[in-house]
C-alpha cells in the first residue's frame, strides 16, 4: 500500500485535540485512529502493538538476525489534528495529474491561488491531495504515520536488514502535549526521529524556546454617569498594556530565528480582563528577555494605576532541541545521506514553532523532525502530493537501512 492511500484512510477519522480539556487525551475520539493503527501494525506482523490508557500507540519490529547489537531506532507522528480548523467529517479530495494552476475546493468553492501559495506550481504533473474546503486535510501528521508505516511494511515486506524499530503514535501533539505522558523507559529508542515535518527533504532540528504568559487586569467599575477620576476600565488597560509591546515582535512581522510575543486571546469587561500571550525565541536569553518585558509592563502599570492591578503569570512551555542534537549529530548526518539517496538535497531550517521532539529531545532522546511533503498546516488549504508522501516514506525506509549498516 503506497502512503498516500493509508493517509486518505486515517484522514477521515475525527481526531481534533481540545487544548481546554484538560484530560489526557484531551479528546476521546482519539482512541478511533489509536486503535485502527494497533489492527493494522499487528497486521503488518508488529506483534506488541498496542494503546495504553492515555492513547499513546507502541510498537516494535525486534532487530533482523546479525542486526541484534545495533542501537534501536525510534519512529514517531502524533495522531491529532489542529483545532485550529475543523476535523470533522474529513473529505479528501484527489487532483490527478495536476496542472499547476488555481485549485477550487469543492466543498467550500475557496480557490487555492497559486499567486498565493507559490508552491504548487512545483506540484504540476503530481497527485495533488487537498480537503474539500471545509475542513484541513489532517496530513498533519496523519501522512507522517502513514509514511512510517509504509516505510516498516517494506522493511518486513522485503525482509531488509534492520536493528530494532521503535514505532510510537502520539495525541494531543497540537496543543503542546504530545510528549507529556510519552513513556521512555517502554518505547526503547537510543534516539528517534518524529516525521512531521512541511516538504520531503526538511530535516528540523533547531526550534523555538517557548512560553506561555496569561496577564490579568483587575478594574473598578462605577457607574459610567459618576466616573470621572473613579472608574479603572480593565478592558482599556488590557489594550494599554498590549501596545506597550514592541509591534515588530509579532508574528506577523517576523521571520526566521526572530522570536515574537503573539497575542492569543483578549476577553474581558470593565471589572476584569485577561491577555493569553504565547513567547518564542530561538535565544534563550532572547526569550527571557521577554518574559521581563512582560512584568516590567504590569510594574509600571501598577505604579501608575494602583497595585495589584495587573498580573502577570508565565510558564515555560519547551525548549530549543539543538542543545539535546549537537551531541548526536549523527542523527542529522544521517538524514541528509538518506534525503539525498532518495534524490533530493536536504533542506535545514529553523522550525518556527515545536515539535514532540524538542520535548523528547530534553527528556533524553534525541528526536529531529523530518518533512512529510505536507503544506498549509492548521487550515482549509492544506495539501500534499501522492509523489512527495512516497519519497518521504523512501527517505524513512533509506534512515532504516543506514543504521543497519552501522558495526
Amino acid at each position: 500500500m503506497r502512503a498516500y492511500e493509508r493517509l486518505l484512510q486515517y484522514a477521515k477519522v475525527y481526531t481534533t485535540s481540545d487544548p481546554a480539556s484538560g484530560a489526557h487525551p484531551s479528546t476521546a475520539r482519539q482512541f478511533d485512529l489509536a486503535h485502527l493503527l494497533v489492527e493494522e501494525m499487528q497486521a503488518l506482523g508488529i506483534a506488541d502493538a498496542a494503546v495504553d490508557e492515555h492513547c499513546y500507540v507502541y510498537g516494535s519490529l525486534p532487530a533482523a538476525p546479525g542486526c541484534e547489537g545495533l542501537p534501536c531506532l525510534g519512529l514517531i507522528a502524533h495522531m491529532d489534528t489542529s483545532p485550529d480548523a475543523s476535523g470533522e467529517n474529513v473529505r479528501p479530495v484527489i487532483h490527478e495529474n495536476y496542472d499547476g494552476k488555481d485549485v477550487q475546493l469543492p466543498g467550500s468553492g475557496a480557490v487555492m491561488k497559486v499567486s498565493a501559495f507559490p508552491f504548487l506550481a512545483s506540484m504540476k504533473g503530481e497527485t495533488l491531495i487537498t480537503s474539500d474546503g471545509t475542513t484541513l486535510l489532517g496530513a498533519d501528521d496523519k501522512a507522517g504515520i502513514a509514511e512510517i508505516l509504509t516505510a516498516v511494511e517494506t522493511v518486513i515486506r522485503d525482509g531488509l536488514p534492520h536493528g530494532r524499530l521503535a514505532i510510537a503514535f502520539t495525541p494531543d501533539e497540537e496543543i503542546g502535549e504530545g510528549a507529556d505522558l510519552f513513556d521512555l523507559e517502554r518505547f526503547g529508542a537510543d534516539f528517534a526521529y518524529t516525521v512531521d515535518g512541511g516538504d520531503v527533504g526538511g530535516i528540523e532540528y533547531e526550534n523555538f524556546n517557548a512560553a506561555a504568559a496569561t496577564v490579568t487586569i483587575r478594574g473598578l467599575s462605577v457607574h459610567p454617569g459618576s466616573a470621572k477620576d473613579t472608574m479603572i476600565n480593565a478592558s482599556n488597560l488590557a489594550m494599554e498594556y498590549h501596545l506597550a509591546l514592541p509591534r515588530m515582535a509579532r508574528p506577523e512581522t517576523t521571520e526566521g530565528r526572530q522570536g515574537f510575543y503573539h497575542l492569543c486571546q483578549m476577553y474581558g469587561d470593565v471589572n476584569e480582563a485577561k491577555l493569553g500571550y504565547i513567547l518564542r525565541d530561538h535565544d534563550a536569553a532572547c526569550l527571557e528577555y521577554k518574559k521581563e518585558m512582560l512584568r516590567q509592563i504590569a510594574a509600571w502599570m501598577n505604579g501608575r494605576y494602583g497595585a495589584g492591578t495587573v498580573a502577570v503569570e508565565i510558564k515555560d512551555s519547551y525548549r530549543n532541541m539543538i542543545e539535546k542534537i549537537r551531541p548526536h549529530f549523527h542523527l542529522v548526518e544521517t538524514a541528509r545521506t538518506a534525503i539525498r539517496m532518495a534524490g533530493l538535497e536536504p533542506e535545514e531550517l529553523p522550525v518556527r514553532g515545536g515539535t514532540d521532539g524538542a520535548t523528547l529531545s530534553w527528556k533524553g532522546l534525541p528526536c529531529p523532525n523530518l518533512g512529510t511533503g505536507g503544506f498549509n498546516f492548521h487550515g482549509v488549504y492544506e495539501c500534499t502530493t501522492a509523489e512527495r508522501m512516497d519519497k518521504a516514506a523512501e527517505v524513512v525506509g533509506n534512515i532504516i537501512a543506514l543504521y543497519a549498516k552501522v558495526r
